[in-house]
């Protein structure tokens, strides 16, 4: 079973991502910050995709996909943002994949299925 770590600090968002994943067979750890996903990183190796929000307090998921760019080079990064804008700056580059929020959950799913393929 593949392992996805959603980091977003909207709670609401956190849980509907997290029941959509795991009802579409996927374990996951749904953490709110930069700090926690980190850590999380740290002491779960088998951790496949991580789902950063971008717009977050404190660290935001660009410097967040930057950081884990340098520990763990060969995680897949997925943004999953509300705001498209961000897709065309150099930083957005470190994600594998950018996704931008919806209420319909398809094209995240599609993206970590992608992704999971090419590893």
């Amino acid at each position: 079973m593949s392992k996805v770590l959603i980091v977003d600090d909207e709670e609401n968002i956190r849980t509907l991502i997290k029941e959509e994943l795991e009802e579409s067979g996927y374990e996951v750890i749904a953490v709110s910050n930069a700090k926690d996903a980190l850590e999380t990183l740290e002491s779960d190796k088998d951790i496949d995709i991580i789902c950063t929000d971008i717009e977050m307090p404190d660290v935001n998921g660009l410097e967040l996909a930057s950081e884990i760019r340098k520990r763990y080079p060969n995680k897949k990064i997925i943004f999953l943002t509300a705001y498209s804008h961000y897709k065309s700056e150099m930083a957005s580059w470190a994600a594998d994949a950018y996704v931008v929020k919806s209420m319909d959950l398809t094209e995240i799913k599609d993206t970590i299925e992608n992704l999971l393929k090419i590893q």
